[in-house]
C-alpha cells in the first residue's frame, strides 16, 4: 500500500537480512533491501568544514566559546559535529553579575537560515536542555541502549541556526543562585542573556524562533510574551513558537480526566484484569470525568471549561496516579512517556531512561564527566539532567492568557503530542485548546482530521532510521496548528525525529502546511507518493474513534 511507511517496511527488513536466508527470502519475494551503512549518504552536514572557513566571524568576544569540533574532540564522538560554541553567559548587563546561564549554539550552513535562530529549551522544570541536544535533535544523537553517539541527519541545526539554553538559574551547568518564583522573573532573565547572546556572536536583527516540549509549555509562552512586550525587533524579534506536550494546565485536565480512555485506548499496553478496568471506569463516572470529556471535548466548544476538582487518593479520584501504580506490577519497566516500553530497562548516558533514574554501577552520566566538560566549556561541577530550579512557581498556566495571546501576535505556533505519552496526555491538550480564546473565537471550530504527511526520504542508515508517510492528524484555525503525533511518547523529536524535522520545516515557513506533500527542503531530490484523500479521511476518522470520546463532533 502506498501509503505506508517504506521506511518501516524497509527498515524491518534490513533488520531480518543480517540474519541471512530470511533476508534472501524477501528478496525473493520483489522486496527490495537497504544496505546497512553506517552514515546517512544524503543527509550528512549541507557544508563541510572548508580550511578555516567559519560562518560565526571570530572576535575576541566568541573566541573563549569556540568547541573543538572535529572528530575524537570531544569524549566518544568519533565524527566531525562542525562548527559550534558553548559556556556560560550572564543573565544581565551588570558588571558584577553572577548569575549565568550556559547554552550551546550551532549556527546553520543552510543559505535559507541567514536570517533567524531557533532556541530550544526541555522542561523540567529544571531539566536541562542537553537532554534535547543528546537525544532529540541535537547533531550527536546517543540514544537508550545504544553503544556510542552517532551523527544525527535528522539534526535541526541543517535546517536553522540553533542554540541549545540551560536554564532557569539552578538547571545544569548554570551558575548562580535561583531566585525567579515565577514564569515572568524566568523570562526576563532569560531575556537579558539572549541580549548578551546576540551582541556576542552579532546575531542582532534575526527572527526569533522556540521550541521546547514539557513544563516548557509554561516557559516558552511566557518567554513569547516576554520578547513581545519588548518591543525591540533588534533583540526580540519572535515570529514562531512549537511546545511538544506541554505543560499547559492543571495536571487534573492533563491527566486524572483523559487517563481513562487512554487506557482503553492502549489495552494491550496496560494489561489490565478486567476487575481493575471496571473499578477504574466506575471512578472515572463518579468523578465526573467521563461526563467531562463527552460533553466539552467537542467542535465547536458549548462553553468555557468549568474548573475540575482537584484529584486525591482520599475520594478516588486520583485515577491517573493509581493506574501508574497498576501498571508497575504488569509492566515494571512501565515508561511513563513512552507506554509501549517494555523490560529490559535499558542504559541511558543521561542517567534517566523511562519513568525513574537508572545509573548501572561502574557507569557515569555524560556530562557529569571531566573530560566532556572541559570539552565544551563546561564548568567543572556536578551535573544532573533534572534539577531543583523552580521550586515555586507562583504563575498562571499558560493557556489562561500568555499562550492565546502569542498565537493571535506571532506567526505561526504549533503544539504537537504524542500519541503514546501518559506523564501528559494529548486530550487533555484538546481540552486546553477547546477552552482557549484566539482568533476572536473560542477553540477548534472543526475537529482535527487533517493527515500528517513526513515526506519520503533517503536515509536509511541503521543508525537512525525514522519514519515517512502518515504519522499523525494535524488541523490549523487562525494561526495555530496542532498535530497529534502517531508513534511517539513525550520526546517527539526522540521517538519520531524525521517527524520533528518536518515540523519544524513548517514553523520556520519553509512548507506551507503539515499536510504538504512536497519533500524534506533539504532532500528536494526525492520523489513523493501521490495523495490519496480516501486514505486521509479513513485514518483520520479511524484515529479520533478510538482515541476520544466527543459525540458532538459529527
Amino acid at each position: 500500500m502506498q501509503l505506508l511507511s517504506l521506511l518501516a517496511l524497509t527498515g524491518v527488513a534490513s533488520a531480518i537480512n543480517t540474519r541471512g536466508s530470511r533476508g534472501a527470502a524477501l528478496e525473493r519475494k520483489g522486496i527490495k533491501l537497504p544496505q546497512p551503512r553506517s552514515a546517512p549518504k544524503h543527509t550528512a552536514p549541507l557544508v563541510k568544514r572548508d580550511g578555516n572557513a567559519t560562518i560565526i566571524p571570530q572576535t575576541e568576544k566568541t573566541a573563549k566559546f569556540v568547541v573543538n569540533g572535529t572528530a575524537g574532540a570531544i569524549p566518544e564522538v568519533d565524527f566531525d559535529i562542525g562548527e559550534s560554541y558553548a559556556g556560560l553567559m550572564p543573565i544581565s548587563d551588570k558588571a558584577n553579575e553572577t548569575n549565568e546561564l550556559y547554552f550551546w549554539f550551532f549556527p546553520s550552513a543552510n543559505e535559507d537560515a541567514g536570517d533567524e535562530i531557533t532556541i530550544w529549551l526541555n522542561g523540567g522544570p529544571g531539566c536541562s536542555s542537553l537532554e534535547g541536544f543528546l537525544q532529540e535533535n541535537g547533531p550527536i544523537s546517543w540514544q537508550y541502549g545504544t553503544p556510542k553517539p552517532v551523527y544525527n541527519p535528522w539534526n535541526w541545526a541543517n535546517l536553522t541556526n540553533m542554540v541549545w539554553v540551560e536554564q532557569p538559574v539552578g538547571t545544569g551547568f548554570t551558575q548562580g543562585e535561583p531566585t525567579a518564583t515565577s514564569e515572568e522573573e524566568v523570562a526576563a532573565q532569560f531575556a537579558g542573556f539572549w541580549k548578551n547572546f546576540l551582541d556576542t556572536f552579532d546575531l542582532c536583527g534575526r527572527k526569533v524562533y522556540i521550541a521546547g516540549e514539557s513544563y516548557a509549555g509554561k516557559y516558552i509562552p511566557y518567554l513569547a510574551n516576554e520578547f513581545l512586550d519588548q518591543e525591540d525587533k533588534e533583540y526580540y524579534d519572535v515570529k514562531g513558537i512549537m511546545i511538544y506536550d506541554p505543560s499547559v494546565a492543571s495536571d487534573t485536565l492533563l491527566e486524572d480526566i483523559p487517563s481513562v480512555p487512554f487506557v482503553d485506548r492502549w489495552s494491550g499496553l496496560f494489561n489490565f484484569n478486567q476487575s481493575f478496568t471496571d473499578e477504574i471506569h466506575q471512578r472515572a463516572e463518579m468523578c465526573g470525568y467521563t461526563d467531562y470529556m463527552d460533553t466539552y471535548l467537542t467542535f465547536p466548544p458549548i462553553s468555557k471549561l468549568p474548573t475540575p476538582n482537584s484529584t486525591n487518593r482520599d475520594d478516588g479520584c486520583a485515577i491517573w496516579s493509581d493506574i501508574i501504580d497498576a501498571v508497575m506490577l504488569t509492566n515494571p519497566c512501565f515508561d511513563v512517556y513512552q507506554v509501549a516500553t517494555t523490560c529490559p530497562l535499558l542504559w541511558d548516558q543521561l542517567g534517566f531512561p523511562g519513568s525513574f533514574d537508572y545509573l548501572p554501577e561502574g557507569q557515569q552520566i555524560y556530562f557529569n564527566r571531566t573530560d566532556v566538560q572541559k570539552a565544551i566549556n563546561a564548568p567543572i561541577q556536578p551535573w544532573a539532567e533534572c534539577q531543583t530550579a523552580l521550586e515555586t512557581d507562583t504563575s498562571v498556566d499558560s493557556s489562561w492568557v500568555v499562550l492565546p495571546r502569542a498565537i493571535d501576535a506571532l506567526d505561526r505556533t504549533v503544539i504537537v503530542h504524542g500519541d503514546l505519552d501518559f506523564i501528559l496526555l494529548y486530550n487533555g491538550t484538546l481540552l486546553t485548546i477547546q477552552n482557549m480564546t484566539f482568533g476572536g473565537e473560542q477553540g477548534f471550530q472543526e475537529a482535527p482530521s487533517d493527515a500528517f504527511y513526513v515526506p519520503y526520504h533517503e536515509d536509511y542508515s541503521l543508525e537512525s532510521l525514522s519514519a515517512s508517510g502518515i504519522m499523525g492528524i494535524t488541523h490549523t484555525e487562525r494561526k495555530l496548528t496542532w498535530v497529534q503525533q502517531a508513534l511517539s511518547g513525550h520526546m517527539v523529536p526522540q521517538y519520531q525525529p524525521s517527524s520533528g524535522y518536518r515540523q519544524l520545516e513548517f514553523l520556520l515557513g519553509r512548507v506551507d502546511s503539515l499536510s504538504s506533500r512536497d519533500p524534506f527542503t533539504t532532500q528536494k531530490w526525492v520523489e513523493q507518493p501521490q495523495a490519496n484523500a480516501t486514505d486521509f479521511k479513513v485514518h483520520a476518522e479511524k484515529s479520533r474513534s478510538n482515541s476520544m470520546r466527543m459525540p458532538r463532533m459529527y
